[in-house]
């Protein structure tokens, strides 16, 4: 029997969960599959792509940057629209090459030691026992949604503290995050959460500029820069602030830099793009992720309330078995092969982390989470030059709110389904209904609280 592939790039399939079942077939059958782009949601089809679903063959192509281009086709699997918003999105970092990939990312790494981030925990722990604190309240037990209650503001309290953002405009975050990773879903597409009345005239000015939905309903394509020109008035008006005032973030380290590695307005303002969409996605549905894994495994679950040392083996499994990225994109140089299948120059080559992190040859019964498995070389962090810079804050983030959690619960369990992006791209979690109960401190015979 022939296997079709076509369901893995329907965004739809995803409302319904991964297709593990179709992905472990397809890497049974070969490390490489083709697969056809037909026309979708109204998005023109494409050329095609092949498909990379082992392990050993994802690592070999995200390290080969000379044969499988992040820059001659950008990294999403969709083809720009048009040469200009190639030409646009081939500015920003994630969609370059050696040596101008590296001129960009040195400064910023120097943001990410583990020095600096470390510097960050007091804040990512505090605003996690903020954050789980008021979902609580003062109730024994009760219902609250994991996605936007807790999972969506963390990593938002937490871009604020590495950007300079004020706190009060973090929403505006998460408005453009859902535009550009939810671009496929009609929930999202149009997000409009920000509550003007509470953020900045910064904030407010960057509003005035918010692209209106077309005749079809639709915002300009977020990959062009008509289809944020929000985010980028906004990220205008915080360089300018950050040259009067600078600080200790991101954004005033990088826009300090002198010499070959002195950034542009254009590349600072891409830049900042990157940041705040990017740096949200990951955390931002690895957290509710986490939380589908810990409930959909109530052993490990239990496991992890009674072990605390788990949580340094966790994060790693936890990210590996939901995997919030799940594919994305090179571009062949030349003539090459992949896993011994003749690819063209020109052709995508189109990396699947979810198939990888579930790849049989690398990891023992893939499809059982085990908060203790070691050794654990998941992809979700990707491979290569083009590594997250944010990963151990990711993991340092994830700890934090399913610690807090935990340390204040009995128990968490679903009060309903969880709903799933519309999306091929990221895996996204829209809500997630949580019951839970609270844990209270033991009492003396005599009534008082030990």
């Amino acid at each position: 029997m022939t296997l079709d592939p076509t369901p893995l790039v329907d965004p739809r399939t995803y409302v319904d969960g991964v297709p593990y079942d179709l992905l472990a077939a397809l890497r049974a059958a070969g490390p490489v599959v083709w697969v056809e782009e037909p026309p979708l949601l109204g998005l023109p089809g494409g050329p095609g792509f092949w498909l990379v679903l082992r392990h050993a063959d994802v690592t070999d192509v995200l390290r080969q940057p000379g044969l499988f281009s992040s820059w001659l086709g950008a990294t999403q699997v969709r083809d720009p629209a048009t040469g200009e918003d190639l030409g646009y999105v081939r500015r920003m970092m994630l969609n370059m090459d050696p040596p101008e990939h590296g001129r960009l990312r040195r400064p910023v790494a120097r943001s990410f030691t583990p020095r600096a981030v470390a510097a960050l925990e007091a804040s990512i722990r505090a605003n996690a026992a903020m954050l789980v604190a008021r979902v609580l309240g003062d109730a024994d037990e009760g219902v609250f949604d994991f996605a936007r209650d807790l999972a969506a503001d963390l990593p938002l309290l937490t871009l604020a503290d590495v950007l300079g953002v004020p706190e009060t405009d973090r929403w505006l975050l998460y408005d453009w995050s859902n535009r550009v990773i939810g671009f496929q879903d009609p929930d999202y597409a149009v997000s409009a959460a920000f509550d003007a009345r509470a953020g900045t005239d910064a904030a407010r000015e960057a509003l005035r500029h918010r692209p209106a939905p077309g005749p079809d309903g639709r915002l300009p394509d977020p990959r062009s820069r008509a289809g944020m020109a929000d985010l980028y008035a906004y990220a205008h008006l915080l360089a300018e602030s950050k040259r009067r005032r600078p600080g200790r973030d991101v954004m005033s380290v990088l826009l300090a830099q002198r010499g070959d590695e002195r950034l542009s307005t254009e590349e600072f303002e891409n830049m900042f793009w990157l940041f705040a969409v990017a740096g949200n996605e990951t955390v931002r549905n690895g957290l509710p992720g986490a939380m589908i894994a810990l409930l959909e495994h109530p052993a490990q679950l239990e496991r992890l309330r009674q072990e605390p040392a788990l949580f340094d083996t966790a994060p790693d499994e936890l990210l590996r078995w939901w995997t919030p990225v799940m594919v994305f994109r090179r571009t062949a140089t030349v003539d090459t092969t992949v896993a011994g299948t003749r690819v063209r120059a020109g052709d995508k080559v189109v990396v699947s982390f979810t198939s990888a992190n579930r790849d049989e040859r690398v990891f023992t019964e893939p499809d059982r989470l085990d908060l203790a498995r070691h050794p654990n070389p998941q992809l979700a962090f990707g491979h290569g030059p083009h590594f997250c810079l944010g990963a151990q804050l990711a993991r340092r983030q994830l700890r934090a709110l399913l610690e807090e959690l935990l340390a204040r619960t009995t128990s968490v369990s679903y009060a309903g389904a969880p709903a799933f992006l519309c999306s091929n791209f990221q895996r996204g979690v829209k809500r997630l209904p949580i019951h839970w109960r609270r844990r209270r401190p033991p009492t003396r015979a005599n009534g008082v609280k030990a």
